[in-house]
């Protein structure tokens, strides 16, 4: 694994620090591990993980400028895409949440032993923590729900002048389209739409780049099955 890392992480001209990729590399082994006992992740081979989840990741320090932000992971499964962020940038203040209490577990329980400082780990759903509203430079999220769902869960947890970010699908042009009503009424106004192709493979996906613009209104976000049952839509 660690081969691929360091071939990956210089094919997308970030720096491949031998401790960084041996504690990425490390990570990996925790997870397949404890993958055999509890369901973390559908990718299990090595070198699939080293692309797939840790390159993934990886790619979007190419997207923004992460250095010194406090930065969120929202629905972060096994700890991606953040963990990775936080071992290749190790001046960001992380927190990762997820729904799935074990899965924070396992995160928590990794980063304790692998001694990844500065990454709180909180079980909860987004819309349920008030006191993570506008605490954030940048949000992230590779969760698969629909743009304009994510964007009520994360853009109220971006402060002014802070970043969305969603990993999504190479063509997601169309579902940036439909989410622009509620990526404009929750404050903020989409930047960019950046694809990347992760090393090592012919895998394309994109990373949908959302500026903070103005405050959530204070109705926002709601309860998530009202935001699911009637995600914000322009008429």
């Amino acid at each position: 694994m660690e081969n691929i890392l360091t071939e990956g992480l210089e094919a997308l001209g970030i720096p491949a620090e031998r401790e960084a990729v041996e504690t990425l590399a490390a990570y990996g082994r925790l997870l397949a591990d404890a993958n055999r006992v509890t369901n973390l992740t559908a990718i299990t081979d090595p070198a699939d993980m080293a692309r797939l989840h840790f390159l993934d990741s990886a790619a979007l320090l190419t997207v923004a400028d992460f250095s010194g932000k406090r930065v969120a992971d929202v629905g972060t499964g096994a700890g991606f895409p953040g963990v990775p962020l936080r071992v290749l940038q190790s001046d960001i203040r992380l927190t990762v949440m997820d729904s799935v209490g074990k899965k924070v577990d396992f995160v928590e329980a990794s980063c304790r032993r692998l001694g990844i400082e500065n990454v709180n780990c909180i079980w909860g759903r987004a819309e349920e923590l008030p006191q993570l509203r506008e605490g954030f430079d940048i949000v992230v999220s590779r969760a698969v729900a629909e743009l304009d769902v994510l964007a009520e869960l994360c853009l109220p947890m971006v402060g002014r002048d802070g970043l969305f970010i969603a990993m999504k699908g190479p063509d997601c042009q169309a579902e940036a389209d439909e989410a622009d009503f509620a990526i404009r009424t929750l404050g903020g106004r989409l930047r960019e739409i950046r694809p990347y192709t992760i090393p090592g493979t012919d895998v394309t996906h994109a990373a949908l780049v959302v500026e903070k613009t103005a405050s959530t209104p204070i109705r926002y976000p709601r309860r998530y099955a009202q935001i699911k049952k009637n995600p914000l839509r322009g008429v």
